[in-house]
């Protein structure tokens, strides 16, 4: 009786203690106890591993993780883990940051050399300390109306950036940090850019609509000008051919038009006016 109590306890003794690294992952054995704590861990695959009183299992995941620092307490954590940074005057922008990103599976012993934390804490604390810092770094040297505006996506390039730098020799690989819905700013701060975009559009419109304008009038110089090139064109040559008739018509010419016309009849009426020579005597 004896004998099968105690192999029940040991049945659920290793039952107990064995642990599973599930597919995707890559599991790390820690030693708690004797020379090896905390400085040796091995490396597990995918499958179920006997974890000791004095070992721990971490696992990492080494596809693409996602997570996102928001101030709404309904999503992720129930902490208000949205990012906050300054811009050069000094004034606090606040924004919901998302981030993608994987762990290298040939370096999850790296990795976990370097934190001694596993996935979840490494995102929450330095992941999101490292976002943090760099976007109060890269935003330090830019003005609000930029970062408000079309400079937003330049601030989160060069965030990406930095961050890559940081974790990327190591074995974090980012792939995408990404400002979710608009900044938040002081509303006063806000109402005055708003007016600034929407004065500087009309402006552009404006701009636009007299570009347009000068375009359209030079249209119509150009149609002008071609018109009066035209009719100068025609002018000229009416009067090249008004010249080259003149030039062509004679005296013969005429006493032979009229000769044509002559119904035979002498006019009735005689004087000392020049009058036509119907006939010339020159042979």
């Amino acid at each position: 009786m004896k004998n099968k109590m105690l192999l029940a306890v040991l049945l659920c003794v290793l039952v107990s203690g064995c642990q599973r690294v599930p597919a995707g992952h890559k599991g790390i054995k820690v030693y708690l106890l004797g020379q090896k704590k905390g400085v040796e861990s091995e490396e597990l695959g995918v499958g179920r591993y006997f974890i000791g009183i004095n070992e721990e299992l971490y696992t990492f995941p080494t596809f693409t993780q996602n997570y996102v620092w928001t101030k709404n307490k309904s999503e992720g954590s129930p902490q208000d883990e949205s990012i906050t940074f300054q811009t050069t005057e000094g004034l606090s922008v606040n924004a919901d940051i998302g981030i993608s990103y994987h762990i290298r599976g040939d370096m999850v012993n790296t990795i976990f050399q370097k934190y001694r934390k596993g996935v979840e804490e490494i995102t929450d604390i330095y992941l999101r300390n490292m976002v943090r810092d760099a976007f109060n770094t890269a935003a330090a040297q830019k003005k609000v109306e930029y970062v408000y505006g079309q400079g937003k996506s330049d601030l989160v390039s060069e965030v990406e950036d930095i961050v890559k730098n940081q974790v990327e020799e190591i074995g974090i690989i980012i792939e995408r940090i990404y400002i979710i819905g608009s900044l938040r700013l002081p509303e006063q701060v806000v109402n005055a850019l708003n007016k600034k975009i929407e004065a500087t559009q009309k402006a552009g419109q404006r701009e636009n609509e007299i570009r347009q304008a000068e375009a359209e009038a030079k249209k119509k110089i150009a149609e002008a000008d071609g018109d009066a090139q035209s009719i100068l064109l025609k002018a000229k040559a009416q009067a090249e051919a008004n010249r080259l008739l003149t030039e062509s018509i004679s005296d013969k010419l005429i006493n032979y038009e009229l000769v044509k016309k002559w119904d035979g009849i002498m006019p009735k009426v005689s004087g000392r006016s020049n009058v036509l020579t119907l006939f010339n005597d020159d042979k």
